[in-house]
């Protein structure tokens, strides 16, 4: 044998040692690699700690979720989160409702906030005092409450949203309890004025129950009176004695003659009321001019100082004599009320505040 003959090849073993080396440390690196990826695509988008509000809609599912996640720069994938969602079975365990996700969240946790559930998504409505009732309505409809149609009935036969107290076939004109309320948007018709009349039962304490008792007054009365005192008071301050002329009034069974329940059973606007072209002559079972006694009900939703004057009148003078008359004038510019005791005294403060106020 020669000084050059060839090397004897490696054995077959060591080369596959080598191979199967090789292969394991590619996977060991893609794994790594794709570990890596799959943390950056769960990690939060950015630093950024500010709330955002992101509502879910009824009906959607996870991928649907995921894209509008992804469009509103809270997750960086939306593939990546519906996977997420699928492999830890939130997907289908979704809430509808408004939620409050910041970018510095991850993905994980977002997933978490989704699956706790969410607040409703609410329209705030105010009401004040007063409106009368298809006033109320309109808001109502107009903030996607129901339809004014469907509103509208419920006011006229409320069946079961109908209060303690009020009679057969009256409607809820003056149960509409005026406040501010934060209604899901999606309340119905119903679930909505049934708010508004349980915020006016949540009125009835004991105490107010123990007054009404002592007042002698039916729920349906005291609302009609309230109701009118509403409509008369410049200010909660004269809400205890206009309340006291109209109790008077009533023991004394002298007609109460309130513009306000004239134009009521008009359908006119107070304003628009026009006792020159005969307005206060015209019968209808509000007019307390021609008929004695109360309206045939409520004129508009009175508020918490109304039902209260109600019950706890100003019914005497200084002197301790009853009143019995009021007017709203003005002197020198300035408004004016004047409450009296006699006619007298009455007619002589219309010529001085309101025939022939001083400039």
């Amino acid at each position: 044998m020669s000084d050059g003959a060839a090397a004897p090849p490696s054995p077959p073993t060591k080369r596959r040692g080598r191979g199967l080396a090789l292969a394991l440390l590619v996977i060991i690196v893609l794994a790594a690699l794709g570990l890596s990826a799959v943390r950056f695509v769960l990690s939060p988008v950015s630093a950024a700690a500010t709330p955002v509000e992101f509502e879910v809609m009824p009906g959607w599912g996870g991928s649907r979720i995921a894209d509008a996640l992804e469009a509103a720069g809270l997750v960086r994938s939306a593939l990546a989160f519906e996977v997420l969602l699928r492999l830890t079975d939130l997907d289908r365990k979704m809430g509808e409702g408004l939620y409050d996700l910041a970018p510095a969240m991850s993905s994980r946790e977002i997933a978490a906030a989704l699956a706790a559930g969410g607040r409703p998504r609410t329209v705030r409505i105010v009401i004040p005092e007063g409106w009368r009732a298809e006033a109320v309505v309109a808001r109502l409809a107009a903030n996607g409450l129901g339809e004014e149609p469907e509103l509208a009935a419920l006011v006229r036969s409320p069946g079961e949203l109908a209060p303690p107290g009020l009679p057969e076939g009256a409607s809820l004109e003056g149960y509409l309890f005026p406040a501010s309320y934060d209604l899901p948007v999606r309340t119905s018709a119903s679930q909505a004025l049934g708010a508004l009349v349980e915020r006016f039962e949540d009125e009835l304490t004991g105490a107010v129950v123990a007054d009404l008792a002592a007042s002698g007054l039916r729920v349906h009365e005291w609302v009609t009176l309230a109701s009118m005192v509403q409509a008369e008071a410049a200010s909660a301050e004269e809400m205890p004695i206009i309340a006291g002329v109209f109790r008077n009034r009533l023991d004394d069974g002298m007609l109460l003659q309130s513009d306000p329940t004239v134009a009521y059973g008009l359908g006119k606007a107070l304003p628009e009321l026009d006792a020159v072209a005969g307005d206060l002559r015209k019968d209808t079972p509000w007019n307390t001019y021609t008929r004695p006694g109360l309206p045939d009900g409520p004129i508009g939703n009175p508020g918490r100082e109304a039902l209260l004057a109600v019950l706890r009148p100003q019914r005497l003078d200084p002197d301790g004599v009853p009143y019995l008359y009021f007017l709203h004038g003005t002197e020198r510019g300035e408004p004016v009320f004047r409450p009296n005791t006699s006619l007298q005294a009455h007619n002589r403060d219309v010529d001085r505040y309101l025939r022939n106020p001083t400039p």
